[in-house]
Parts: structure tokens; C-alpha cells; sequence
């Protein structure tokens, strides 16, 4: 009879163990099933890229001719159509979650959030210029390229006569457009031409003219003084501050409409670029070490230097932190445009890592117009490559004046695709180099500036998380009252 029993509990734990076991695998698969849908559109997005890389290939492999420009238009052509809707959403979501992110803060806390952000922005600037001349100074990447390659040619880098004080006041002047309404297509730079004495630069003549492309730095100025004023204004500025809060959200909404394509978008932009290339043996041939060089200081750079710093600020995991970034950064791989993904990233900051949205709408705008750790990188790597296949010695006067050059030019620099080459002519300049140097790095620069746009993203998104750790205390208040 005690066997008996025995038996039976024996059966009935045996029953309970397997329900029990039922029960994890179903909760297993539950969780699996919720974090694939959780993040599918990342999923895709990221097999976007990879897919493109592969169409690329193999479309390049389908015949031996070059494909013609035409043709690479119409691969490009949905790709082409999803990088101008994100861009359509540059300006108004600029504008109104600045204004309207500011106008909700206290005056006295927009301010220590824009000291703190400027001091991370510049920091990691700083650290990004510096691991960059390191890393070249020790690989030596010009001096095992081969000098033919300077021999390349493109069509599209025209060249103009500039000075470093030039750009560096042209940035200024852009902070302050005389015309709100030109600013948003058009901003203004500095011409010098040729007098008798081509030797003099100071005896030629100064002009300026206005090329096209959205001065993101004056509506970042204009946008910021905005919202202090409507702050100061109370309740009689109330009706302003709904208005572009009611924007904001609604520019968000339609993020999210346009986010749902990324995948079809960013395969198709990534698949033409591949087919655009005209050798690709120069990416492992006379450019190679060049290549891994930046390669190399922008994985350092961003997947150590600015996640330990992220780390010692926040006492936060980082790797999750960047996980959850995942959709924003596979659209900057894919568009090469910290401007474009901005959408993204504000939604991800909010919406993933909890971000507050007061500060992730004023902290990310101002990070994508002036914090470009990945371009500040290239353009002291770049300068230096371009002296070493040039036997011209630098010494530690050229690396510091290189090293505040690339600082300031990455300020500079559009939140565009391959802006960085605009920006390359003042450090170039600063070595004592022609404009036209720019030619020897043009073929793998396509490719560098997709790399150098993903880390400049992850470098505002981790200033936005570090902000937002240091001032929830502040906001917190401010929510209070």
C-alpha cells in the first residue's frame, strides 16, 4: 500500500514537473515571440543593409560592363524616394521640438542641459581628433600607399579658394541668416577671387554667395532663442508653444508612417552605391590601410571610448543602451545622413531607452548639427594620410593645428552625405595642401562616410542619455510644477 502511494505521488510530481516544463518553454517562446515583434523593423532594417550589400554584388556580378548611371538610378530610385521623405521631416521636426522643448524647460535648466551637452559634444570631439592622429601617426597607412592613386579623378569635388578663418567665420555668419526663409534652403560662404598677385591671398578680392542645402545651424540659433522667449512670455505664449507641440507630435507620427519602408529604402540606397563603384580592388588595394585605419579609430572611438564614458556617468549598460538604438543606426548606415535618421533617433531615445522627451527634442538637433565625432575622426586621419603619401613631414605645431582644425571643420559639416569632403578643404589647408588632395581618398570615402555617420549617431544618442541622467533630478522639478 505504501508503494502504492508512493507511486502515485511519484506520477502526480512527474505530471507537475512536465506542466511546470510546459509551462517555461511556453514563456520562453512567448518572450521570443514579443522580442522578434518588438523588433522586427530593426530586424529588417539591419537585413536591409545586408541584403543591399548582397544585391549589389551580384547585380555587379551579372555582367562585366559597367552599369551606367542610368541604370544605378533606377536601382536607386525607392531608395532615392525614402531618403527624401525622411528629409522632408529635417526642418519642421527641427524647429518644433526645439522650440517647444525649450519652452516647457525652466530658462535656468535649458541652459545648465545646453552646458552640459555642448561640454559631452566637445569632449568627444576632442577624443575622436585625438585617437584618429594616434592611430595614423602609428599605422603609417600613407606611407604603404602607392603614389598612382593620386592619379584618380572625380568629377564632382570641385574645388574653391578658401582660408581656415574663412570657414571658421562663415560658421558664424550662418548662425545669424538675415532671412529665415532662405535659411531653410540656402546657407551663405565665403568667396575669394583671384586679384594680379595670385601669391597674396590677402590682396584678392572677398565675396560671399549662397548654395543650396538647409542652414540647420541658423534655425538651431533662431529655434533656441524661440523658446526662451516663449518661456519668458508665461501664459501669454502658451497658444506658441501648443501650436509647435501639436507639430512636433505630428511630425513624429508621420516618422513613424516612413519608418516602415526603411528596410525597402535603405536595401536599395546600399545596393546602388555598391553598383556605383568604379574599382573595388581599391578598397583592399592602394587604399586599404587607409581604410582600416579609420575603420579601426571609429569602432574604438564608439564602441569603447564613448560607451565607458556613457558608463561612468550613468552607471547604466551601455550595450543595451545601443541595442535599443539598433533601428536609428541601420537608417544611418543606410541614408549616411545624421540629419535624415534624426526622426529616428528621437523616436528611439523616447520610446526605447525612456529618454525624456524634453531632452532627447532639444539635446539631438543641436548634436546633429554640431557633434560629428566620426567626421571630426576622418578629416585628422585623412589630412595626415594625404601628407604621409606626400613625404611631407609634420610636426607637433601641424598636429595640434590639425587636431583644432578637424574639431572646427566637423562643426561645420552638414549633416549630409559625404559632407566631410567640403569641410576637408580648411584641414588640408592647415597642412599646406591643395584642395585638390581631397582626390585621393574620393574612392572609399562613400563607403567611410556611412561608417563615420553611424558613430556621429550613437555619439548624440549617448549625450542625450548622459544629459538626460544628470538633469533627472531638475526635470523631475520642473514636471512638478
Amino acid at each position: 500500500m505504501t508503494t502504492f502511494r508512493h507511486t502515485m505521488e511519484d506520477e502526480k510530481d512527474g505530471m507537475e514537473l512536465k506542466q511546470i516544463g510546459a509551462i517555461t518553454i511556453d514563456t520562453k517562446k512567448t518572450k521570443i515571440q514579443n522580442c522578434v515583434k518588438t523588433n522586427l523593423l530593426t530586424i529588417l532594417t539591419v537585413s536591409g543593409v545586408v541584403c543591399g550589400g548582397l544585391v549589389g554584388y551580384l547585380l555587379r556580378q551579372f555582367r562585366e560592363e559597367k552599369w551606367t548611371e542610368r541604370e544605378v538610378m533606377y536601382v536607386n530610385f525607392l531608395g532615392d524616394l525614402f531618403l527624401r521623405m525622411l528629409k522632408s521631416l529635417i526642418l519642421p521636426l527641427i524647429v518644433s521640438s526645439l522650440i517647444s522643448a525649450i519652452a516647457k524647460l525652466d530658462i535656468s535648466l535649458s541652459g545648465k542641459i545646453a552646458v552640459r551637452a555642448i561640454i559631452y559634444y566637445f569632449t568627444t570631439t576632442v577624443c575622436a581628433v585625438i585617437i584618429g592622429i594616434i592611430l595614423v601617426i602609428t599605422i603609417k597607412p600613407g606611407k604603404m600607399s602607392s603614389d598612382d592613386s593620386h592619379n584618380q579623378q572625380n568629377e564632382g569635388s570641385g574645388s574653391r579658394n578658401v582660408t581656415t578663418v574663412d570657414t571658421l567665420l562663415d560658421l558664424v555668419r550662418n548662425l545669424f541668416p538675415p532671412n529665415l526663409v532662405q535659411a531653410c534652403t540656402q546657407q551663405i560662404r565665403t568667396v575669394l577671387i583671384p586679384s594680379t598677385n595670385e601669391k597674396d591671398i590677402n590682396s584678392w578680392k572677398i565675396d560671399y554667395e549662397y548654395t543650396d542645402g538647409t542652414n540647420i545651424l541658423g534655425l538651431v540659433m533662431f529655434s533656441a532663442v524661440m523658446g526662451v522667449t516663449l518661456a519668458k512670455l508665461g501664459e501669454k505664449g502658451q497658444y506658441l508653444i501648443y501650436f509647435f507641440e501639436t507639430m512636433s507630435e505630428a511630425m513624429m507620427i508621420i516618422t513613424k508612417w516612413v519608418i516602415c519602408i526603411s528596410p525597402i529604402g535603405v536595401m536599395f540606397l546600399v545596393a546602388s552605391k555598391v553598383l556605383e563603384i568604379d574599382n573595388p580592388e581599391e578598397l583592399v588595394g592602394r587604399l586599404g590601410m587607409y581604410f582600416i585605419t579609420v575603420l579601426g579609430g571609429i569602432i574604438l572611438h564608439g564602441f569603447i571610448i564613448i560607451p565607458l564614458i556613457y558608463l561612468i556617468m550613468t552607471r547604466k549598460n551601455p550595450i543595451k543602451y545601443v541595442g535599443n538604438m539598433a533601428q536609428a543606426l541601420a537608417t544611418a548606415f543606410g541614408t549616411s545622413s545624421s540629419s535624415a535618421t534624426l526622426p529616428i533617433s528621437i523616436k528611439c531615445l523616447e520610446e526605447n531607452n525612456n529618454i525624456d522627451s524634453r531632452v532627447a527634442r532639444f539635446v539631438l538637433p543641436i548634436g546633429a548639427t554640431i557633434n560629428m565625432d566620426g567626421t571630426a575622426l576622418y578629416e585628422a586621419v585623412a589630412a595626415i594620410f594625404i601628407a604621409q603619401i606626400r613625404n611631407i613631414d609634420l610636426s607637433l605645431g601641424h598636429l595640434v593645428a590639425i587636431s583644432i582644425t578637424a574639431t572646427a571643420a566637423s562643426i561645420g559639416a552638414a549633416g549630409i552625405p559625404q559632407a566631410g569632403l567640403v569641410t576637408m578643404v580648411m584641414v588640408l589647408d592647415t597642412v599646406g595642401l591643395p584642395a585638390e588632395e581631397v582626390t585621393l581618398i574620393i574612392a572609399v570615402d562613400w563607403l567611410l562616410d556611412r561608417f563615420r555617420t553611424v558613430i556621429n549617431v550613437m555619439g548624440d544618442a549617448f549625450g542625450a542619455g548622459i544629459v538626460d541622467h544628470l538633469s533627472r533630478e531638475e526635470l523631475q522639478i520642473s514636471s512638478n510644477l
